[in-house]
Formats: structure tokens, sequence, C-alpha cells
């Protein structure tokens, strides 16, 4: 079987599509995949990477939004990505083709749509963006991640939630270990996503002093930010610098960090929000003001279902951040919002949609919905 995936720029495009190719491979035992991404992207680094086949197009996956040369260059780009994804696949011929949405998506499904190669497309926010909404009525199916989101798109639409990575097997006392992190205390997990970081890193230099007194911090600064933290580290009395950890970055460890953690702070990125939600997290969710507010769409859902609490971007700073890890001290509302958080959690996202994809490229009728969310809601 030929699998197609496009997707690229953020991680929040490529890592869900990685969840669902890890799925597929579970379920069938001959699988061909190529992968199709963008320049400029995360995915010229993350998929070659994971082993797959890349393929480039010319266009850029991450657009520059302020007036520039590109303004004129990204159309140019987009039109001449057409053919060159035409060629693609008449080349590999795949059964059926796997995206996450994004820029990358639109010359591949324009290209796919005359050559009658079913596609699946996944949008991740509450707001459809864009390029997803131009091009949803040529996909054969849509999945998404909130249930208002199929509201305002063509077609079939499935509630998987955000396809992400299996938590099977993860104990709290080892990943703490395996962190470094002292397991005597409550951890609070800080993560700015793969954009716009630079608020909370702010926000933790300014409260730092004061949250190692009640608790361990484990900080994903981003590379730009890691060389100051360290510093930070370094300042702190002694007797506390063990509870303060930052890293550049997280890999795979990063499931352990979500398992150790008793409360996470950071963005309202859809696979932010899925992973926390399926291992029971809290969360104080700080949308990232921009791209026409789909974060702050994103986490009013779980705002509303009791599982986080939300703090404006422009009301961020080190004493909103004390404040809001006063919920690690208050047991009775922690664990009232953990039960939320597991209640709309969907940990099987990542099956539900590999089963939608396989049942396209084998020629399959398409599933009931009611069959696909109850198999998101299971634990991979």
């Amino acid at each position: 079987m030929r699998i197609l995936i496009a997707a690229g720029g953020t991680g929040g495009h490529i890592y869900p599509a990685l969840a669902v190719l890890h799925s597929l491979a579970e379920r069938h035992a001959d699988l061909d995949v190529r992968w199709v991404g963008g320049r400029r992207g995360l995915e010229s680094s993350l998929v070659p990477q994971s082993g797959q086949a890349f393929d480039q197009l010319w266009l850029r996956s991450l657009r520059t939004v302020d007036l520039s040369v590109h303004t004129v260059l990204d159309p140019l780009r987009l039109g001449a990505s057409v053919p060159q994804a035409a060629a693609l696949l008449a080349r590999f011929r795949p059964d059926a083709i796997y995206t996450t949405g994004g820029y990358v998506s639109i010359p591949v499904m324009l290209a796919a749509a005359p050559a009658r190669i079913p596609v699946l497309l996944w949008e991740g926010n509450r707001i459809a963006g864009r390029s997803v909404r131009s091009i949803a009525r040529l996909a054969r199916a849509i999945s998404v991640s909130f249930e208002g989101t199929c509201r305002s798109l063509p077609g079939r639409c499935y509630v998987t939630g955000t396809p992400i990575r299996s938590f099977a097997g993860l104990d709290r006392s080892a990943a703490r270990a395996a962190l470094a992190v002292p397991l005597d205390v409550p951890l609070a997990l800080v993560f700015g996503g793969s954009q716009a970081v630079r608020k909370l890193n702010a926000a933790v230099a300014d409260a730092l002093p004061a949250l190692v007194e009640r608790m361990a911090v484990l900080h994903l600064t981003g590379e730009s930010g890691y060389a100051a933290a360290l510093k930070r580290r370094e300042a702190l009395p002694e007797d506390r610098r063990e509870r303060y950890r930052p890293f550049p970055f997280l890999g795979d460890e990063m499931a352990q960090a979500l398992v150790a953690a008793d409360l996470l702070v950071g963005r309202a990125g859809s696979s932010t929000l899925a992973e926390a939600a399926a291992v029971g997290l809290p969360m104080v969710v700080v949308p990232y003001p921009h791209a026409a507010a789909h974060q702050e769409a994103n986490a009013r859902e779980l705002v509303d279902a009791g599982a986080a609490e939300l703090i404006h971007d422009q009301d961020f700073d080190g004493p909103a951040l004390e404040r809001a890890c006063a919920i690690l001290s208050d047991e009775p509302r922690r664990e009232r919002m953990a039960q939320a958080a597991r209640r709309i959690g969907k940990p099987g996202a990542a099956a539900a949609s590999a089963e939608l994809l396989l049942d396209l490229a084998e020629g399959r009728a398409l599933p009931d919905a009611a069959r696909i969310e109850r198999l998101a809601r299971e634990a991979a």
C-alpha cells in the first residue's frame, strides 16, 4: 500500500502526521510511504530523522506574514508547485493521501483531484485555517480536533481529535528520574511550543526564585533562551537548583515530561492541548495572540470543559505565572481539572485517523462517525 503524507511548517502540522504514520505501520505491514513538504519549515529536518522518504516542493511551508519580496514570490512558488506535485503523484501513484493542512496541502490536493486520489484532510484548530477552507471540498473525508469545526467545513467530517504519540507504558516516577526532577515536590511544565516562546521565558525568569521554593519547574526554553536559563539556574541557592530543569527542546522525552508533570503552562497549539488532555494534565494556557486567534479558540474549548485556565498574552508575566501555579497547592481544584482533561482527551486519535485512511486507500465505504469517535476516545 502506497501512502503519501503532505505536511509541513510547524511541529503542529508535522507531529500529528508522524503519529498517524506510526499507527498505520502497526495496522499494515506492507507500507510504502513518501512525505512531501515545503521549504523553510521544520519538515526538512524532522522528517528525514524519522526515516521517511522526503520530497520538497518549491513553495515555502512557512510564509512570511510581513510585506516583503516573498509577498510576490509565494503565490508564484505555489503555482509552480502544482505541476511539481502532479509529477510526484504520477511517479509514486499513492492509494491515498493524508494531509494536515497548511500551505503544503494546497498544491498536493489540487494535483490529487483530477487523478482521483482520495485525500483525508485534518484540521487541528477550532477555527479552520484559510488553506483548509479553500481546499476542503477536494477532500474525500475530513478529520478535526474539535466538534464545532465540522460545522464550517463541507463533506464527510469526523471528530478524531489531534493525533498524538502513545503514552503507553510510561511511569511517572521513572519519567521524573529520567529527567532528573525531584520526586517529592509538584512539577510545573512550562512549554512555549515551536513559536513565540520568548514571552514565557521572560515570565519564568521573573518568577523563578519564588517558584522553586514551592515546586519544581521543567522549562523548555528554545535554543535562543537556553544559555540564559542555565545562568539563572546557577544563580539559584544551591539547595534549589535541582528544582529547575531547563531544556532547549525535548523530542521523544516530551512524553516523559508530560507524564511527570502536575501542571502545564504554555501555548494553546492543538497538539499541546491534546497531549495534556490525554494524560489528564491540568493546564494554564497563554494563547499565541496572532494567527487569526486560532489558539484562543482552541483554548476556550478546554476552559469551558473545566480542564484549563486562560491568561491572555498581554497579561502574562512573572506574577501571573506565580498565581497560575497556585493550582499546584489546591489539590481538589487540581484533581477536578485533571478529571475534566481526561473526559475530553482523545488518546486514540492517531488510530482513528489511520482507520479512516486505510478505508480510503482500500476503497471501502467510509465508516460511521460515532465509531470513529469511540475509537478516538480509547487509549492507544
